[in-house]
């Protein structure tokens, strides 16, 4: 049996390429949230507010919750904590 190989978790598990970025992106962004919520040691409640999300959203995303999450809205949270995402486009692996 040949053992197959993946350059990230997202192409072992995602049926396409495409998907597979799409999730990489968000997980990505998802990390980049929960840095800055335990960077500031805001409360859930106060993080979330400044994100604008409720509490329990927050929450999901803290425990990676990643199928509940857009790319636009992790976007949209990062802008309203003063984080600009860029995007950087390269050729696939």
């Amino acid at each position: 049996m040949k053992r197959q190989t993946f350059t990230s978790v997202w192409d072992a598990i995602e049926d396409t390429a495409e998907s597979a970025a799409n999730m990489r992106v968000r997980a990505e962004l998802m990390v980049e949230i929960e840095r800055y919520v335990r960077g500031k040691e805001l409360s859930q409640a106060d993080a979330a507010k400044k994100l604008g999300v409720t509490q329990p959203r927050l929450n999901d995303l803290l425990r990676g919750k990643i199928d509940k999450f857009s790319l636009d809205a992790l976007v949209n949270m990062l802008g309203r904590v003063g984080k600009q995402v860029s995007v950087r486009v390269g050729k696939a692996a």
